[in-house]
């Protein structure tokens, strides 16, 4: 049988440099070298002036340890060797580009497999790229993007600049098959993680968060609560002179407030404690899902917030329609 070969070095090479230097499994590299044998047989092929059938099959036998090969037409049970004369030189140089390409996609799949481990918690990026529909963010070996509907409203992140984002998840697209990883700093889980990050009390689980709510950039109110006898679940985040909630909103903009309230299984303690800052606030019924509250005249602007949305917040923290209105 004639069996062709690929230039010795060419083999070597690229065995070498991505098994060896980049950390990827032998046979894949076999598979794409095969792949790319494949493909610059039909492309000469095409260039002599014959036709190959979209449907034929073919196989390459490939020797790991010399480079040497062999393409076969395979026709039911017939197997038929086809390699042309003279295909080395022309494999070598078709067969390296298909394989570079190939192993670009293999070393994205391991990484992307990396990152699918990772999902929930938060990397450091550098902000690449930008256009009207996303950001496009460099995170260690490979890169992210950070959608519109993920970004902070009117948060301004300049090309170059550093900030954190929550990996939220890796993204298929449905025609290309391609892998993004998304990245996310408008998520209340964004929130969350920067409490891990920066409370010891949060990142050991002796304070628990039990609920976010958020109106990115605006404002956040975070429930937390601790079973543990004498840690102040509040103060644990908010920290000596505020320094650990500083810690906090040093990630966010400097728009955006971040509200701290104890989390209690007793419904309308709760809804007290979510409506802070307002003080003195009294439930009046709670049925159905739904809270009649009053508060003095002079709390009733920081019971309900700007827009509505101190009290908004407070409700989807504890799932209850609160209703704010004065003291008579």
């Amino acid at each position: 049988m004639d069996i062709r070969k690929l230039p010795k070095t060419e083999f070597a090479a690229a065995v070498a440099q991505i098994a060896g230097e980049r950390n990827i499994d032998p046979q894949e590299i076999l598979d794409a070298i095969e792949a790319g044998l494949v493909s610059a047989y039909r492309r000469d092929q095409k260039e002599r002036g014959t036709i190959v059938a979209e449907e034929a099959v073919f196989e390459v036998e490939l020797s790991p340890e010399t480079g040497s090969f062999a393409i076969f037409e395979i026709n039911g049970d017939k197997k038929t060797e086809v390699t042309p004369p003279g295909f080395g030189r022309i494999a070598a140089m078709t067969a390296k580009q298909v394989i570079d390409q190939k192993i670009h996609e293999v070393e994205r799949d391991t990484i992307i497999s990396e990152y699918e481990q990772k999902i929930g918690s938060l990397v450091l990026g550098v902000a690449l790229r930008s256009d009207p529909y996303k950001i496009t963010v460099g995170i260690a070996k490979t890169e992210g993007i950070c959608p519109k509907d993920e970004q902070i409203r009117n948060e301004i992140i300049a090309l170059g600049s550093k900030k954190l984002f929550l990996i939220k998840e890796i993204q298929s697209d449905e025609v290309t098959g391609r892998k993004d990883i998304i990245l996310s700093r408008r998520d209340p889980e964004f929130i969350k993680q920067l409490f891990i990050r920066e409370v010891p009390e949060v990142g050991n689980r002796t304070v628990t968060i039990e609920k976010v709510a958020r109106d990115a950039g605006q404002r956040t109110k975070v429930a937390v609560f601790s079973t543990q006898k004498g840690i102040d679940p509040v103060g644990s985040c908010i920290g000596q002179k505020g320094s650990r909630i500083q810690s906090v909103l040093n990630e966010l903009p400097t728009e955006e407030k971040v509200d701290v309230v104890a989390y209690s299984k007793n419904q309308n303690q709760f809804i007290i404690n979510a409506l802070s800052p307002a003080e003195n606030v009294e439930i009046i019924s709670l049925k159905d899902g739904v809270a009649e509250v009053q508060v003095p005249e002079d709390q009733l602007a920081l019971a309900i917030g700007s827009g509505g949305e101190n009290v908004r917040l407070a409700g989807i923290l504890t799932d209850i329609d609160i209703k704010v209105s004065a003291k008579k």
